[in-house]
């Protein structure tokens, strides 16, 4: 089983600004010693690390992390699509070893920015050098997330915690929907099952996350679906086994052993273009 979105970090490196006292559960140090127990209680074998600050410095110390854990089979790693320099950034990375994908994390920048033409010209290259992309983005993000990919449409994108649609109370966003299903007509686009109990928030139930995950679920299909714990991250509203139990009983619903089988392995494996 291939969990194919969890973090690690250090807070004596000060890499992510984003944690703070108001996230006690986080504000920890969290790395191999605390991941392996759960994964194999979980059945999970092998990861994907994945960046979650915006620097280059916590992406080379990610990939040091991975390059002395065979379970970690791919980092995600950060560089500035906003940048002059983006170009020779990237073919850097494309040769570090375990360097899988780019996530630029466009859900703490003006959604404007998608539509900018130094955001574009990178957006291109990723497409010609066959980068593949996670799009972190809030639901606001993605008209513009949708334009951008039409006018590029070689990009292998996936969408990280299906796009953090408000799953607090009440129906479904409508906007979120639409976007959603113009996103799953791109062949090319993938979505991951991950990040739901935060955005559920701490008194989530398997009912109220549900809907959303049929919904994208018949819309990308099960051959377009991969599985995230987002751990840590995941500690704000429940346990790792909470989330792995939780898209095991939803999508168990939805699917057969092999379609299970792939959501939870092998299209995250295909998607990332990982060996063993």
């Amino acid at each position: 089983m291939l969990d194919a979105h969890q973090h690690f970090w250090s807070l004596a490196r000060r890499d992510h600004v984003w944690l703070s006292p108001e996230y006690p559960a986080l504000n920890h140090d969290f790395g191999p010693a605390q991941l392996l127990p759960l994964m194999k209680k979980a059945g999970i074998t092998h990861t994907v690390l994945v960046q979650a600050a915006e620097t280059e410095d916590e992406t080379d110390y990610l990939l040091d992390i991975a390059r002395q854990n065979d379970f970690i089979l791919g980092v995600v790693g950060w560089i500035d699509m906003l940048s002059d320099t983006f170009p020779e950034r990237l073919e850097h990375y494309l040769k570090q070893e375990k360097w899988v994908a780019l996530r630029p994390m466009l859900q703490t920048r003006d959604p404007e920015e998608i539509a900018l033409p130094v955001f574009r010209r990178s957006l291109r290259l990723v497409a010609e050098r066959k980068v593949p992309f996670d799009i972190l983005t809030f639901p606001r993000h993605l008209p513009y997330m949708i334009d951008a990919l039409r006018a590029t449409p070689g990009v292998h994108a996936i969408i990280d915690h299906i796009s953090k649609p408000d799953m607090k109370g009440g129906p479904m966003d409508t906007d979120w929907c639409a976007a959603m299903t113009k996103l799953a007509a791109m062949p090319n686009v993938y979505c991951k099952i991950s990040g739901l109990v935060t955005e559920a928030g701490v008194d989530w139930t398997v009912e109220r996350i549900r809907p959303f995950v049929e919904f994208v679920a018949d819309a990308f299909g099960p051959k377009r679906l991969v599985f995230g714990s987002d751990w840590p991250v995941c500690l704000l509203a429940a346990s790792h086994a909470q989330v792995v139990d939780l898209a095991r009983a939803i999508l168990g619903n939805l699917f057969g052993p092999a379609d299970l089988q792939a959501i939870f392995e092998t299209n995250g494996k295909a998607f990332y273009r990982l060996k063993d």
